[in-house]
């Protein structure tokens, strides 16, 4: 649910009037639907679940109390210091006992069809992945091929998103699914690899491939607008496309245009495409991602805060890393990259382009985030992260392994072509480009929550591979050891609230990230002593530790630390 829009007449809402409204009508109808429970029930009640002894935090920011809770089929039914029993019996004496986190920005879109597991998702706490970043796996029709995949030993083909939500219900995942409509993924259906300006046809289009999305369950538009074909869509294509989304109650995320030196302009371009639109706006990953704007993360957040006083429903969400993942491709030009991969690895075969694709990394392009400058052009703040016979080396070391580089014999961006061209244009990378002051500020905001960026590995089998970015494996474990109990930038409510409730109501979840009783039965069980990330961006493949049970849907997932194999996830159609 979103929060209505009003004006504030007093200026600065406090963080208090923030959490009462989002939180008050949710207590008032947790009372309803407990039906007169009480706190204490018949000593000859018996539950398919019951949780003893533990602390619960229920999602709204409220202090953590002492309670038993009880589990009926896929249902929270009773909260209180309950008399019955269990048929399974949880001692949570020493826990904290919170809703299953939802991971409000996921890329496990595919990963889930391979191993529905979702093992590095599962042992962080997460119940729900929220998919479909710019680009989801549905709609793929006209110019996109129909997607397919091997799903519980049978090839699947789909071309709507609700075919996709089949296959992963028959297939099975341990986690639930929700998902946006990605706007490159429209854009592609109906141009191609083009780079020519839609026709008012084609503009329509994308409107029914929007609606169709919507009414097969996704939650909204998301938008990646830094790099094509997201970055083609003017401001006006995007208004237009989330006036499709607004009737349906639909959100607009998006991955802004310019995270470095036009992050302010991007901000602002994106409060507008909400007011334009009528619909809420959630922004990905917020950031500053230039090393020459890093301490002005205070202008960012005004720019949201006065959104809000307008009374617009802006809010953002952040990973607890000041790394960010990407390809090396990024660091190519957009104009490089259209007609697709075939095109673009002939631009970089071609000698006569290379003083032009030079010229334009090194001096940079209007409204273009040049990844390679936000590091400040230094090679060492880049990473190798993918299948690569260099990964988990920094590109300084790489250079000059190639003999390429400052007092070498070969040109740094040559090299660059050239491995590019021989891993067939795409090599994912980690770059160091933000700083952990701004992260911070930007995450102690009251409507900032959290998500991973992230996909579901696992640290064996065919889903370890390459060397990828530590959030995959430790996103909320870190928040809640780095964050809260070690640096006391948050309390423990108010993280949970950012990784639960405040990230359910953002897509519409009505029945998830809340303990109430009539709740569906999404609970995260952890630690708070134990709790902590171990992986590093040189050796990501480990799972965290102090996240004891998980239960998705009324049913065991995680006990006791032992993934149990149960494939309880659900597709949630909006």
């Amino acid at each position: 649910m979103h929060i209505t829009k009003r004006n504030h007449a007093n200026g600065r809402e406090s963080q208090l009037e923030f959490l009462m409204r989002q939180s008050f009508w949710l207590v008032l109808i947790g009372l309803l639907l407990a039906s007169g429970s009480g706190t204490t029930a018949r000593g000859d009640e018996t539950w398919d679940l019951l949780i003893r002894g533990g602390r619960l935090l229920d999602g709204t920011g409220n202090p953590a109390y002492h309670a038993d809770l009880a589990v009926q089929g896929d249902r929270i039914v009773r909260i209180g210091k309950l008399a019955g029993r269990g048929r399974r019996e949880i001692d949570a004496t020493g826990l904290l006992v919170a809703p299953g986190f939802i991971d409000i920005h996921s890329h496990s879109d595919f990963l889930l069809l391979e191993d529905g597991d979702a093992q590095s998702k599962i042992r962080q706490g997460v119940t729900t992945e929220v998919l479909g970043e710019g680009s989801s796996a549905a709609p793929a029709q006209g110019q996109l091929q129909p997607r397919q995949a091997l799903v519980a030993g049978q090839a699947v083909r789909w071309t709507r998103l609700s075919e996709y939500f089949d296959a992963l219900e028959r297939g099975g995942t341990s986690v639930n699914v929700a998902s946006y409509v990605g706007l490159g993924t429209v854009w592609e259906c109906v141009l191609g690899s083009s780079f020519d300006r839609p026709t008012p046809e084609q503009l329509q289009a994308m409107q029914r491939l929007v609606a169709e999305a919507m009414d097969d369950g996704a939650r909204g538009l998301s938008s990646q607008v830094m790099m094509p074909p997201g970055s083609l869509a003017t401001t006006d294509d995007i208004v237009a496309l989330c006036r499709v989304v607004a009737p349906y109650g639909g959100i607009y995320s998006t991955h802004i245009r310019n995270e470095g030196d036009g992050v302010l302009d991007s901000v602002r371009e994106a409060i507008e495409i909400g007011q334009r639109a009528g619909v809420p706006v959630d922004i990905i990953h917020l950031k500053i991602a230039d090393q020459r704007l890093w301490g002005r993360m205070d202008e960012v957040i005004g720019l949201i805060e006065q959104a809000r006083r307008d009374g617009h429903d802006v809010q953002t969400n952040v990973y607890p890393y000041t790394r960010g993942n990407n390809n090396l491709v990024s660091i190519i030009p957009p104009w490089a990259h259209e007609g697709g991969k075939a095109s673009l690895l002939e631009r970089l075969r071609d000698p006569a382009q290379r003083p032009k694709l030079k010229r334009d990394i090194q001096q940079g392009l209007p409204g273009w985030y040049n990844h390679l400058t936000a590091v400040g052009s230094d090679w060492s703040r880049i990473l190798i992260s993918g299948n690569h016979p260099q990964q988990g080396l920094t590109m300084d070391r790489v250079l000059a392994l190639r003999g390429a580089g400052p007092g070498q014999a070969k040109d740094a961006l040559d090299e660059l072509f050239d491995m590019l061209i021989a891993a067939e244009g795409s090599i994912s990378a980690v770059y160091a480009h933000h700083s952990e002051e701004d992260m911070n500020l930007a995450l102690r905001q009251p409507w900032c929550s959290v998500g991973s960026d992230g996909s579901a590995y696992a640290i064996d089998g065919p889903l370890r591979r390459g060397n990828p970015h530590p959030r995959n494996f430790g996103t909320f474990p870190r928040v809640l050891g780095v964050y809260v109990r070690d640096n006391g930038l948050l309390t423990w409510e108010d993280a949970i609230r950012k990784m639960t409730w405040l990230n359910a109501s953002k897509i519409g979840l009505r029945d998830r990230g809340l303990l109430l009783p009539g709740m569906l039965a999404d609970l995260t069980l952890f630690d708070p002593r134990e709790v902590r990330d171990k992986a590093t961006y040189t050796e990501p493949f480990q799972y965290n530790e102090g996240i004891r049970y998980v239960v998705v849907n009324g049913q065991l997932v995680l006990d006791d630390g032992r993934h149990t194999g149960a494939r309880p996830g659900r597709a949630l159609r909006k």
